[in-house]
């Protein structure tokens, strides 16, 4: 790889697991392998692969791994805390005020095993029949 040369050096190429900066995507990888003609880098902190012009990559600095780093950490706690956020029923939805309330019931009740379960169906018939809607914070309890 040509663009991860190290100016006159016995360096032969990134190893799987190495962190290089792809140039074009302007992002931090960690590189896989090789596909084709294609350098394969995965997004830190994991996700979808991608192919990279070889010519086009180099290691990343120190910088670059924390600042890719800390993004994967905080997009996680960012997934995280949208999951532990209950969701708040469609306005005018008749099961959604259903599931509210049996939701409601069972904080009532203690029951927080029922209590998930009514957000767990209540994000699902969200999800089926209101997909574009922006699920805000409701008010707390």
């Amino acid at each position: 790889m040509a663009g991860c040369t190290g100016g006159g050096s016995a360096y032969e190429g990134p190893e799987r697991g190495d962190f290089l900066y792809d140039v074009v995507a302007r992002k931090v990888g960690e590189y896989r392998g090789v596909a084709g003609p294609y350098a394969m880098l995965r997004p830190i902190g994991g996700g979808r692969e991608w192919q990279a012009d070889p010519e086009k990559v180099r290691p990343a600095t120190r910088d670059e791994r924390i600042t890719a780093g800390v993004r994967a950490v905080n997009e996680r706690a960012s997934a995280t805390y949208e999951l532990m956020r209950p969701p708040a029923p469609v306005p005018s939805c008749a099961e959604c005020d259903e599931l509210a309330l049996s939701r409601a019931a069972a904080r009532e009740r203690f029951d927080w095993s029922a209590e998930t379960d009514a957000n767990v169906l209540l994000r699902r018939h969200q999800s089926d029949l209101h997909p574009l809607r922006e699920n805000p914070v409701p008010p707390l309890p």
